[in-house]
């Protein structure tokens, strides 16, 4: 077995926690405490922003790791921080300092923090395309069409600090060759197409890696198992797979979704209904006989049902319930027509947010009756239900919204919709919440 070469790679996480560390004890001095206050207040910190940096993985960045998901794990950071924050001083009667005071000192870490993350970040990729240092040695074993792919990634960006030194075909003999090569060139990581592998062949690999601590990465190919976001978990020693991770299903991650829901309803419920609902409701009473606002069952998370409001855009028919609006139709009423084009009429579902049977952003809730005919037809339709239903989502900002035309419509959004569930950020839920003013003030040609 060859000793792995060390690299100061390693020394980065714990440069970056005292970084961290240092910042948080350096603005904590302008609170003006006293000596035992300040070392009873920076212990606190030191102690949850281990905790909870492990929780949110704030330190697990990596070569390949996308910005936005940087800027992502500041959001989530900042937001526990500013709790830890506030929460030390509702408990601590002693010691008394005003709110202006603390929301200077959590918006000064917080953003130093965040420069400093970023700068490293780029730092490093500059580092790794210009001087061609902090790199890793890597082969390819395969040729096929996602191992070429990989290899063109590694020719073209540089600044991932990943060296492909050789690409090998697979053939029976090949992998003493492969081993005796990866020895004697000192390569870091070794890219598998499983697609190509026996089971014999994986073993062999896996072993090798193990026993001369080599990193092993399999490239998925036409395997669509392995393109899913799999997770580990251990009953005793044995490895289950689940092959669905959603970030949703932790604590943590569902505290900060429902915090930002409630905050952001109750501003829209205060700040915009309170004077807007009675005057749509003046001219929608004055413009047909009926109630001002329509109700209706639509299938929420766990495919609980619950009523779903919105103002009233048509005169009152049998077939609410059954039919969805189509492009000029005559239910619609005038008042209605502007409501649903400009997406108004979807604001009272702020007081659903507020009782929680919905969430500002995530996949748009269907009738009953048309989630039991989808449910049916349509592959993984039902996957969406496993969290809360938004006013917005990912599948509208992308030209999937109001009526099904076509089955494809209906296919695409299901596939937005389990995206976002897979992959849910507080990136992500501001990214579509923007992109649905911008929508909303442009004008949506399926907004009808």
């Amino acid at each position: 077995m060859k000793q792995r070469i060390g690299r100061y790679s390693g020394y980065l996480r714990p440069i970056s926690y005292a970084i961290d560390f240092f910042i948080i004890a350096f603005f904590a001095y302008f609170l003006q405490l006293n000596l035992a206050d300040y070392g009873l207040f920076f212990a606190y910190l030191f102690i949850c922003w281990l905790i909870f940096s492990l929780k949110t993985k704030f330190y697990e960045v990596y070569r390949f790791t996308r910005v936005t998901r940087i800027l992502s794990l500041i959001a989530i950071q900042t937001i526990v921080f500013a709790l830890v924050v506030f929460a030390f001083y509702g408990f601590t009667d002693a010691i008394k300092v005003p709110n202006n005071y603390l929301i200077w000192f959590v918006v000064a870490v917080m953003s130093s923090i965040g420069i400093a993350k970023l700068s490293v970040y780029y730092l490093l990729k500059r580092y790794r395309k210009v001087l061609g240092g902090n790199f890793r040695n890597t082969i390819i074993i395969g040729n096929s069409k996602r191992s070429l792919q990989l290899y063109s990634f590694f020719e073209n960006n540089p600044d991932y600090g990943y060296k492909c030194q050789k690409v090998f075909q697979i053939k029976e003999p090949i992998l003493r060759e492969i081993f005796s090569y990866v020895i004697d060139h000192d390569i870091d990581e070794i890219y598998a197409s499983v697609g190509q592998l026996s089971d014999e062949q994986v073993n062999l690999l896996i072993d090798f890696a193990d026993n001369n601590l080599k990193v092993l990465k399999f490239i998925p190919d036409n395997k669509d198992v392995y393109s899913k976001q799999i997770q580990y978990d251990y009953y005793g020693v044995l490895p289950i797979i689940s092959l669905r991770k959603i970030p949703l299903d932790d604590n943590v991650n569902r505290i900060i979704k429902r915090t930002f829901d409630f905050v952001f309803a109750t501003v829209v419920l205060v700040g915009l209904l309170s004077w807007l609902t009675p005057l749509l409701a003046i001219i929608i009473k004055i413009e047909s006989k009926g109630p001002v606002f329509f109700k209706q069952k639509r299938n929420g998370r766990n495919n609980k049902e619950f009523y779903c409001f919105k103002y009233r855009s048509m005169k009152p028919n049998p077939e609410a319930d059954i039919h969805q609006v189509r492009k000029n139709d005559r239910r619609i009423t005038a008042i209605g027509r502007f409501m649903r084009k400009t997406s108004i009429d979807e604001l009272p579902q702020f007081y659903n947010v507020l009782l929680g049977d919905m969430s500002v952003v995530g996949p748009r809730p269907h009738m009953v009756s048309h989630t039991n005919m989808y449910a049916e037809s349509i592959d993984k339709f039902m996957v969406r239900h496993f969290v809360k239903p938004g006013i917005t989502g990912l599948a509208q900002v992308n030209g999937y919204r109001g009526e099904v035309e076509t089955e494809q419509d209906i296919i695409n959004r299901v596939k937005y919709d389990i995206f976002y569930l897979e992959n849910w950020s507080v990136l992500m839920d501001s990214k579509v919440i923007i992109q649905t003013l911008v929508n909303a003030i442009k004008g949506d040609k399926k907004a009808y």
